[in-house]
């Protein structure tokens, strides 16, 4: 499983939602018609997940392009 975090990285971070913390947990994202786990920060209250810009730019793109040559 992927981690596009550190947790020293959003330790002090809040969730904009109900400002609770965020912990480090495992889910399923999903893009076109792939879906992979990786560790992402989600609140522990409310389950928002947070996408880092690294994830939603880059690896995204590779999985695209991965999925264009198939």
């Amino acid at each position: 499983m992927a981690q596009y975090v550190n947790e020293e990285d959003f330790i002090h971070w809040r969730c904009a939602k109900c400002n609770s913390e965020l912990e480090l947990r495992k889910v399923v994202v999903s893009y076109l018609d792939g879906s992979f786990p990786v560790e992402l920060p989600v609140c522990k209250v409310c389950g928002q997940v947070f996408i880092p810009e690294s994830l939603a730019t880059q690896k995204m793109l590779e999985i695209e392009q991965q999925m264009e040559d198939k």
